[in-house]
C-alpha cells in the first residue's frame, strides 16, 4: 500500500482534519490525524495494519515474540498488528504521568518487542514507551506506525516502520503563523485541551 493509498484510507474515513489543533505533544498544527476514525472500521484497520506487518517483516530482521503499544492511540493498531503478525499484543497506560503495565499484562525477560503506535510526531510517547518496555526487561526490536508525521525526523532510539510519512508543520503557541493563529484551537485527541 503506498503512501497516496494510506491517506486516501485516512480521507475517506474522515480522519484527516484541516484547522487548528493542539497535538498530544503541545505543538500547534493546521492538519490532524484522528486515528480512531481511520480504525473504527475493522476492515479498513486490517488493510492498514497488513500493509504495516508486511513492511514491518521486510524491514526487520528480527523476531518479534509481543507488540507493545502505548494507550490510548496505539491500543487498537497495536491489537491488529499482534493479530497479523500472529502474536500477543499487549499495551501500556498512563497513570500520574508515567506508561505502566496493568491488567494482568507482563513482558518476560528478553522478549523480542515490537513498539507499535498510531502516529508519530515528536517521538516523545514513542521513547517513553521503549524505556519501560527495555525496565521491564524486554528487547524492544523495532517500532511501527501507521504515519510518522515527523517523515523520518523524530529519533526514538529505534528502526521506525512507517506506512506512510508526512511533512506537516507543528508551531510552538508562541509561535503560530498569522492565518493558524486566527482560528481557535482545538485539541480532538484523548487528552483534550488544558
Amino acid at each position: 500500500m503506498d503512501e497516496k493509498r494510506v491517506l486516501k484510507e485516512f480521507s475517506d474515513a474522515g480522519a484527516l482534519l484541516e484547522g487548528h489543533f493542539v497535538l498530544s505533544s503541545g505543538l500547534h498544527s493546521s492538519k490532524y490525524l484522528q486515528c480512531a476514525r481511520a480504525l473504527m472500521d475493522a476492515e479498513r484497520a486490517a488493510r492498514l495494519c497488513s500493509a504495516l506487518a508486511e513492511k514491518v517483516s521486510a524491514e526487520i530482521s528480527e523476531q518479534i515474540d509481543l507488540v507493545v503499544s502505548p494507550a490510548m492511540g496505539g491500543v487498537i493498531v497495536g491489537y491488529e498488528m499482534g493479530r497479523q503478525l500472529s502474536v500477543p499484543g499487549i499495551f501500556l497506560e498512563r497513570v500520574e504521568g508515567e506508561f505502566i503495565l496493568r491488567r494482568g499484562f507482563d513482558i518476560p525477560e528478553g522478549t523480542r518487542c515490537l513498539m507499535v503506535e498510531d502516529i508519530v510526531t515528536t517521538g516523545l510517547s514513542s521513547r517513553e514507551a521503549i524505556g519501560v518496555i527495555r525496565a521491564i526487561g524486554g528487547n524492544v526490536v523495532g517500532a511501527a506506525c501507521l504515519i510518522d508525521r515527523s517523515n523520518g525526523t523524530a529519533e526514538i532510539g529505534v528502526k521506525l516502520v512507517s506506512l506512510a510519512k508526512l511533512a506537516i508543520p507543528t508551531f510552538d503557541a508562541d509561535k503560530l503563523p498569522p492565518e493558524l493563529a486566527a482560528i481557535p484551537a482545538i485539541k480532538p485527541g484523548s487528552r483534550g485541551l488544558k
